[in-house]
C-alpha cells in the first residue's frame, strides 16, 4: 500500500540551456532534501548522470540511448513506480534530453499511483532566445556557418527548424520557465525575450537567473501543475479565445500577437505558395484553415520559425466554417500579412 504521495518535478530545456548545472545546485542546497534524479539522455553514455553522481542525498538513475517522451517512456514510469514504492524519496526530479517534447511525458507521469506532476519547468539560454527573436544575429546563421547543414528546399536547415520547434513547444507546454545565462545579453536584449516568452506562454511563472542558480523552494512543491490549464494555457490558444477579429494586441519592444479570422476558404495552391515565403520575423503561428478544394474539412496549421505543418482536423459542423490563425512575432508588417492572406481567399 503506497502511504504517500511524491510529487514529481519534469526539468526541460535545450542542449546547452543550463539543465544539469541548474539541478546540481538544486540538489547542493536543497538542506536535506532527499530526491531522487532521473536523468534521460540519447546517447549510450550518459553524461549528465556522471555530473549529477553525488550531488545531495538520494539516487541518480540514467535512462541513456533515447528520449523519454518516445522511445524510452515506458522506462521511465517503470523507474518511478519502484521510486514510490521504494519510500524513501521526499521527491522525484527528471532531467529530460534537450530533444524532449514535454507534453507527451505530463501524460505519462500524471497519472501514476502514488506520484504526482507538481511542476514542469523549461529552462532556456537568454542568448539563443534573443537571437531566435531577432535581437541579434540569428541562431540559424551560425549553425550554418559552423555546421555546413545542406537546406530543404522552402525552409531553413534540418536542424534549425528542429530547434526552433522545440524551443517554442518546451516554452509553451509548461508551469515555469527559467531564463537562464541573464548575463550575456543587454537589458534590451532580456526585456524582448522576456515579452516574447509571455506572448507564447502567458500563464507561465518566470525565474531570471545566471549560472543556474535557483532556491529549490521556487521549483519544488509548488503545486502549480494542472493538466486542464497547462493545456490551455498557450499564448496562441488564448489569443484564438479572445479574439474574434482580425486585431493587434499592445506592442512592447516590437513583439505583437494578432489574430487573422475570415469565414471564406483558402485556396490551397495560393495558400502553398504563402507558406513559402513566411516572413522571417514570425516566431510562431497556429490555428484552424479552411480549404475551397475540401470545404466539408479542417485543417490546423502550425509553424515555429521555418518549420510549417498543415494536418487534417476534423469535419466541420453546424455551419461552423472559418479560418482561424494566431501570429505571434517582432516588428512584423501586419497589414502585408493580412493582405498576402487575403490574396489567398476563394472569391466571395
Amino acid at each position: 500500500m503506497i502511504r504517500k504521495i511524491i510529487p514529481v518535478t519534469l526539468l526541460t530545456g535545450y542542449l546547452g540551456s543550463g539543465k544539469t548545472t541548474l539541478l546540481n545546485n538544486v540538489l547542493n542546497n536543497g538542506k536535506g532534501l532527499k530526491a531522487a534524479v532521473i536523468v534521460n539522455d540519447i546517447g549510450e553514455v550518459n553524461i549528465d548522470e556522471q555530473l549529477i553522481s553525488g550531488s545531495g542525498e538520494g539516487a541518480v538513475i540514467p535512462l541513456s540511448n533515447g528520449c523519454i517522451c518516445c522511445t524510452l517512456r515506458k522506462d521511465m514510469v517503470k523507474q518511478i513506480q519502484e521510486l514510490v514504492l521504494a519510500e524513501k524519496y521526499d521527491h522525484i526530479l527528471i532531467e529530460a534530453s534537450g530533444i524532449c517534447e514535454p507534453a507527451p511525458i505530463s501524460h505519462a507521469v500524471a497519472n501514476l499511483e502514488g506520484a504526482r506532476l507538481d511542476n514542469i519547468i523549461t529552462i532556456v539560454d537568454a542568448l539563443r532566445l534573443a537571437d531566435e527573436f531577432g535581437c541579434g544575429e540569428k541562431l540559424v546563421a551560425s549553425y550554418d556557418e559552423t555546421h555546413h547543414l545542406v537546406h530543404r528546399e522552402g525552409a531553413g536547415t534540418a536542424q534549425s527548424d528542429d530547434i526552433e520547434r522545440l524551443l517554442v513547444q518546451q516554452i509553451e507546454f509548461c508551469t515555469t520557465i527559467v531564463i537562464n545565462k541573464t548575463d550575456t545579453v543587454t537589458p534590451e536584449q532580456l526585456a524582448t525575450v522576456r515579452t516574447a516568452i509571455h506572448h507564447l506562454q502567458p500563464e507561465a511563472k518566470i525565474i531570471e537567473t545566471t549560472f543556474g542558480k535557483i532556491e529549490f523552494r521556487d521549483i519544488l512543491d509548488t503545486w502549480l501543475f494542472d493538466f486542464d490549464k497547462v493545456y490551455k494555457s498557450a499564448g496562441w490558444i488564448q489569443a484564438l479565445q479572445e479574439s474574434e477579429t482580425c486585431r493587434p494586441e499592445v506592442e512592447e519592444y516590437g513583439i505583437v500577437t494578432f489574430v487573422y479570422a475570415r469565414n471564406r476558404p483558402f485556396i490551397a495552391e495560393r495558400f502553398k505558395l504563402w507558406t513559402q515565403q513566411i516572413p522571417a520575423a514570425l516566431i510562431r503561428s497556429k490555428g484552424i484553415v479552411w480549404f475551397g478544394n475540401a470545404p466539408e474539412r479542417s485543417y490546423l496549421f502550425e509553424q515555429s520559425g521555418r518549420e510549417l505543418m498543415t494536418r487534417e482536423f476534423g469535419r466541420w459542423t453546424g455551419g461552423d466554417e472559418m479560418i482561424k490563425l494566431v501570429f505571434i512575432g517582432r516588428n512584423l508588417d501586419q497589414k502585408k500579412i493580412v493582405s498576402d492572406l487575403d490574396q489567398c481567399l476563394a472569391a466571395g
